[in-house]
């Protein structure tokens, strides 16, 4: 069984969390999917995926950031790194937050920004499989104080594509940043359509992403 091309900065990955990367990997080859547009030639970034409506979509998110050679993070509630998961949800690239402490999650994610060489964190904007138009902006937030750009991506079920799309260097003005990365979303179909809703209230569009 091989490795994922990457591994934690301080730790090998476990039995389990190997077992787990490769299934995931097999999966995403086997089902026919591959991962199209470029990652940033950076250390750290956000990952924004959208558009979330099926659980489908993390084995496509992680088998596509897998493929660009990214080893992702993301942020859990602290109950989740307790024994006997602690060791498994780290090695899966879990960072354990405070949710108590909503006004702090920025400043706690981007302490954890400050603390890695590489980092990667990847974020769900929606904040839900079910329908809303309310996206979180709290990965905008954090790109903002940790000084890093948001790498836009998502699932194109039509074309089982992984697509990595526009690169946002926030500014502080979040309508005007994310204009084009709410435009790309719209031009991918996730597995479904109807659970999908966009900030500005628009439609999906029929004009072709066009990444390769």
């Amino acid at each position: 069984m091989n490795e994922p091309n990457f591994l934690p900065e301080d730790r090998r990955l476990g039995l389990l969390s190997r077992l787990v990367w490769w299934l995931l990997i097999r999966l995403y080859k086997g089902l026919g999917w591959r991962a199209v547009g470029d990652m940033p030639d950076a250390p750290k970034f956000v990952i924004a995926g959208a558009s979330h409506t099926s659980n489908w979509d993390f084995m496509v998110f992680l088998g596509t950031v897998h493929a660009k050679g990214v080893r992702p993070r993301f942020i859990g509630k602290q109950s989740l790194f307790k024994w006997p998961l602690r060791g498994f949800m780290r090695d899966m690239g879990g960072i354990p937050v405070d949710r108590s402490k909503r006004a702090d999650l920025v400043r706690q994610v981007t302490d954890a920004f400050d603390r890695h060489q590489d980092f990667k964190l990847i974020i769900a904007i929606e904040g839900t499989r079910s329908p809303t138009e309310k996206w979180r902006t709290g990965f905008y937030h954090i790109a903002m104080a940790a000084d890093v750009p948001i790498v836009c991506a998502g699932p194109d079920y039509d074309h089982k594509l992984g697509v990595i799309g526009p690169i946002i260097h926030p500014t502080g003005d979040y309508e005007a940043d994310m204009a084009p990365a709410f435009e790309f979303f719209k031009r991918l179909r996730p597995r479904h359509p109807e659970n999908a809703l966009f900030p500005d209230g628009g439609p999906f569009s029929d004009e072709p992403h066009g990444i390769e």
